[in-house]
């Protein structure tokens, strides 16, 4: 179970993350899964280990900062680009103008795009919509709490929203390869198959895909608006 898991994350983060390394945490969050487990019809203990598992990698994830900095920067410029290039052209630039507009040749920015592996549509730093507000005592003002939750942000309708105009505003194929991976949960060698590309080309669309929805929101003054219930809501 623990080794299903990590394979499932490592294979959407860069290659200087260990198996070994998530595979450890993973233990660890199957040990106290296994601790607070009480038994109930409706809550198999492989659903509710799985989900203590992952969580307690995400959370090794997030205490080692095991995205780079140069990663972190090449999304940066990747995202200011596109966004530049929407704002001008009304429209979703192709790969050539992107690499134009940041001034290397095609196979430069592909690599770029390679490098940028990893780096997913939301992060935690990013729901704070106000970097001015980032430190400020939420207890001491109960509507900022509402308003900046990280739980709030990532059920809001308005976030929502704007994930699905972000994701209807793509290129075909890179939509098509969204839905390859999350919804019929194809790996990297089958969407490649599926799409005749190959793997490394899999990956560099999916890390343009993802620069171009992370400018889209970044763009977008969507506000919290909690959904009716949880239920519906799955973070990938």
């Amino acid at each position: 179970m623990v080794r299903r898991v990590a394979l499932q994350l490592s294979a959407r983060l860069p290659s200087n993350v260990e198996l070994d390394d998530l595979m450890q945490a993973g233990l660890m969050g199957l040990l106290d899964a296994a601790r607070r487990y009480r038994e109930m019809a409706e809550a198999q203990f492989e659903t509710y280990a799985t989900t203590r598992i992952r969580g307690a990698m995400l959370d090794e994830l997030r205490s080692q900062d095991w995205l780079p900095r140069s990663v972190r920067s090449k999304s940066r410029q990747i995202e200011s680009a596109i966004h530049a290039l929407t704002q001008r052209l009304l429209r979703a630039p192709c790969e050539v103008e992107i690499a134009q507009e940041l001034d290397m040749p095609l196979d430069s920015y592909q690599t770029m795009l390679e490098e940028a592996r990893g780096v997913q549509v939301i992060h935690y730093e990013d729901l704070a919509r106000n970097e001015s507000d980032v430190g400020v005592d939420m207890a001491a003002d109960p509507e900022l709490s509402v308003r900046e939750n990280p739980l709030e942000c990532l059920v809001s309708q308005g976030l929502r929203l704007a994930l699905v105009d972000a994701i209807k505003s793509l290129p075909e194929r890179e939509q098509l390869l969204l839905s390859l991976q999350f919804e019929q949960d194809l790996n990297q060698k089958e969407i490649s198959l599926v799409l005749g590309v190959t793997e490394g080309r899999v990956s560099q669309l999916r890390s343009q895909a993802v620069g171009r929805i992370r400018a889209s929101l970044a763009a977008s003054a969507w506000d919290v608006e909690p959904s009716e219930g949880y239920a519906d809501v799955k973070l990938i």
